[in-house]
């Protein structure tokens, strides 16, 4: 399905013709507005719309807005038809709408490296799980040994706590090392000060575009009905603290700083050739989670470092399809105390780690809680997270022909402030 835009038929082209994510773009001093791209070009969704080339279906325009919010909340007909529309004014045998009118061209195509993208969508609430159950192994192993890795629970219920949608940040954003209490296994009180022992998580985001209704559970295949799309999601964890502040509740602080996702959200559609099993389980689920369809999805994923001024060295690549519940169980078991989704809700998978080493998805894994420091490719060693570090992920799934890619999703860490 070619192009007549030709930077989107290139080999390796994160945004062909078959993918069209959406964002939030801006120009110089002008106002957020939402859009779509395609090869090397943004598109102004707003200007489309505008010229009567797009239209949502809902009662007045919705890309003129500073996030995604207003066309999520049209639901599945509305997505469906404006990607269809999409699709048919981009394809090189399409409709001529777009491709024949220079001005209009001139107006809504833009090059990517001359627009500034924001966050998406504004972030209703955000729930991050722990869906891999390899990582679970992992870091299980770590502190209770391989015997007693996973929690009896694991392999029943998909394991998850509130997060702060208020520290939700589009890829690029700067962040400085979290305070917090620490305190050293042989230290009679806690002591405040910067994490020593910050770490990145690779994790995929669901993105909530239709809501449910409070006190109404709603069955797994709805759940996955109700999802607009998908994120790349970086859960930055400061290890020391949580590891003090964790009994009895859960994280708190140590996942409070930042939680970074890609400026791009890949429509599920877009997706539904990757599809996947879940993997094999031991033990047959409750019936409101069991759920024979391929819920998952074959998206290859990789994290990179960057040290300050130096070049960037590949740490690790999985996979989404090992995630052990899909994001539409996350989302199912989530309704099932009545509990209402919101349009925006945010829902992280929880690190997502392979069988291999080079598939790992944290420094707590790669380092084995720091005791193995490893060799950047590059040069230089890392356990954790210095001042400087850029961590970046990616992820693409690769089609007949074609590329699905996500962007990046990239974050700095900044030196703390002085601690008072």
């Amino acid at each position: 399905m070619p192009s007549w835009i030709d930077s989107a038929n290139e080999a390796g082209c994160d945004f062909p013709v078959q993918n069209l994510p959406f964002g939030v773009f801006s120009e110089g001093s002008e106002q957020p507005r939402c859009c779509s791209a395609i090869g090397n070009r943004v598109i102004d969704l707003a200007a489309l719309e505008e010229a009567g080339v797009l239209d949502a279906g809902g009662d007045g325009a919705v890309f003129g807005q500073p996030s995604l919010n207003a066309f999520m909340a049209l639901g599945p007909k509305s997505w469906a038809s404006v990607r269809a529309r999409l699709t048919s004014v981009l394809r090189k045998d399409g409709d001529p709408a777009l491709r024949e009118s220079v001005a209009l061209k001139g107006k809504t195509l833009v090059p990517m490296d001359q627009v500034q993208m924001h966050m998406p969508f504004q972030v209703a609430d955000y729930t991050d799980f722990y869906s891999a159950k390899q990582h679970a192994f992992n870091v299980g192993t770590m502190f209770r040994g391989p015997e007693n890795a996973l929690p009896l629970n694991y392999l029943h219920i998909p394991i998850g706590y509130n997060g702060r949608a208020s520290s939700v940040v589009v890829s690029g954003t700067e962040f400085r090392r979290p305070l917090g209490q620490l305190k050293a296994p042989d230290a009679d009180a806690p002591r405040f000060g910067p994490c020593e022992r910050l770490d990145f998580e690779l994790e995929m985001g669901a993105v909530v575009g239709t809501p449910s209704t409070f006190g109404e559970p709603v069955s797994v295949a709805e759940a996955d009905e109700m999802i607009f799309g998908y994120v790349l999601l970086n859960d930055w964890s400061a290890r020391d603290i949580q590891a003090w502040e964790y009994v009895p509740l859960g994280p708190f602080q140590a996942k409070a700083t930042a939680t970074t996702i890609s400026p791009w959200v890949v429509a599920k559609a877009a997706l539904e050739p990757f599809r996947a099993p879940a993997p094999e389980r031991e033990k047959p689920l409750l019936p409101y989670l069991d759920d024979p369809a391929p819920r998952n999805y074959s998206i290859t994923l990789e994290t990179a470092l960057q040290p300050e001024g130096q070049a960037e060295s590949r740490l690790s690549q999985t996979n989404a399809k090992y995630l052990y519940y899909s994001a539409a169980q996350q989302l199912a078991h989530h309704t099932s105390s009545g509990c209402p989704m919101r349009t925006g809700d945010l829902l992280g998978s929880g690190t997502i780690s392979g069988p291999d080493k080079a598939q790992w998805g944290s420094l707590l894994e790669l380092s084995w809680g720091g005791k193995e420091p490893f060799a950047l490719a590059k040069g230089g060693e890392r356990s954790f997270l210095e001042d400087g570090d850029t961590l970046t992920l990616r992820g693409w799934c690769e089609g007949d022909g074609y590329h699905i890619g996500f962007g990046e999703c990239a974050g700095k860490v900044l030196a703390a402030l002085n601690a008072k």
